[in-house]
């Protein structure tokens, strides 16, 4: 898939996987890997994976170039590129440096830039971070460890200068065909789709009653994720307890077509093998229109991508009044799934559907049968007190 000169100078390793979807679809899989060491230290890694339709391709790039971003290409071309020029790209001057080849092919491009984690002390336990916040950490001046890749899962973790233990890791995984996340929430994915799992693992906190939230900027050059729109279900069973869906997503002017999505459950756990009984709520603030250029400063990939990036924000934050603090177990994961076209929609499962049907069809059968009883019982009474004909 890949020819000699279409590799850009410093790629790492490239690997390809073909697989069968169904009768009428395949999909082939590829992976480039652009790593630091064939630059300086703060050129950060760039990840490419190419994932091949029968008539279209998605591009997801993944870098660690300032704050971690992923960004979501979608082509109508199963011959498209994206093509790097390595030495600029690492510069960061100007914009052009990552292009899609044919630019004809390109029909829709978003990105989502993990921005900044902020924490505050909440001294009053009401979750509701006022002025009691800390001076927050920039991801972008975070030192990124190499993107650890393990097909078709992408590793990033990185540290603060301002503590010496812990880490935020970020995971990257990529699908080939329809189905859930292994560890809970068990989101449900599709193959135009890509999981992030975010995880605190031993960050040190700056009070003991320490609550955090992560901010993330999701930029497009016309129509970046703008809307949350929130939707509640009765089927908790890959996700107990929980029963909302939030989707942040873009679309056209108020189109009801969705043209790409990021999509989580309002929940995020205090132990990384998670359980029940460590799941604690997160929520989410109304996106706010930001300002292109600032997130361009921060990210190298919108740099080398975007020529007039739109940007909104907001921030996830995670817990609720009477929930433990940080401190407790000094670990938080969340995951997000971020996809384009419309988001994977759950259905009820075959266990609900058929507790649904026993819970209602068994009243229903005795109403039924009842009835039924009550009427012949009726018939027999009326014929019983008829008059009987005189001899």
């Amino acid at each position: 898939m890949w020819s000699s000169n279409q590799r850009a100078v410093g790629i790492l390793s490239v690997t390809e996987t073909s697989i069968s979807l169904d009768a009428c679809s395949i999909i082939k899989i590829s992976m480039q890997l652009y790593p630091s060491s064939h630059s300086t230290p703060q050129a950060g890694d760039l990840l490419h994976v190419r994932a091949v339709g029968d008539n279209d391709t998605l591009h997801f790039l993944f870098c660690s170039q300032g704050a971690p971003t992923l960004l979501l290409i979608h082509t109508s071309s199963t011959s498209s590129e994206v093509q790097v020029n390595w030495p600029e790209f690492v510069a960061r001057n100007t914009s052009g440096s990552l292009k899609v080849e044919p630019e004809s092919s390109l029909m829709y491009s978003s990105a989502v830039v993990f921005s900044r984690l902020l924490e505050y002390d909440d001294v009053n336990d009401t979750a509701e971070p006022t002025s009691d916040l800390f001076p927050p950490y920039d991801l972008q001046n975070f030192t990124w460890n190499p993107i650890n890749l393990s097909e078709p899962m992408a590793l990033l973790c990185g540290t603060d200068a301002s503590f010496t233990n812990g880490s935020l890791c970020l995971q990257l995984s990529v699908f080939d065909s329809e189905g859930r996340g292994e560890a809970w929430p068990h989101l449900l994915h599709s193959v135009n789709s890509s999981q992030l799992e975010v995880w605190l693992d031993g960050i040190p906190a700056r009070a003991t009653q320490s609550r955090f939230l992560l901010e993330m900027h999701a930029v497009g050059e016309a129509y970046p994720l703008s809307t949350v729109d929130v939707y509640q279900s009765i089927d908790d069973e890959y996700t107990p307890s929980i029963f909302k869906v939030s989707q942040w997503v873009s679309s056209v002017n108020g189109s009801p077509d969705v043209l790409g999505y990021a999509l989580w459950k309002p929940v995020a756990y205090r132990q990384a093998r998670p359980a029940l009984e460590d799941a604690t709520p997160c929520r989410h603030s109304v996106p706010r229109a930001q300002s292109g250029s600032m997130v361009t400063a921060s990210s190298g990939l919108i740099r080398g991508f975007f020529s007039d990036p739109k940007s909104m924000a907001l921030n996830v934050s995670f817990g609720l009044a009477g929930e433990p603090f940080y401190n407790v177990t000094r670990f938080l994961s969340w995951t997000l799934l971020v996809g384009v076209g419309s988001p994977p929609v759950d259905s009820f499962s075959p266990l609900v559907v058929a507790i649904m049907a026993v819970g209602l069809g068994i009243p229903m059968i005795i109403l039924l049968v009842g009835g039924i009883w009550l009427c012949i019982r009726k018939s027999k009474g009326a014929s019983s007190a008829s008059y009987e004909p005189i001899n």
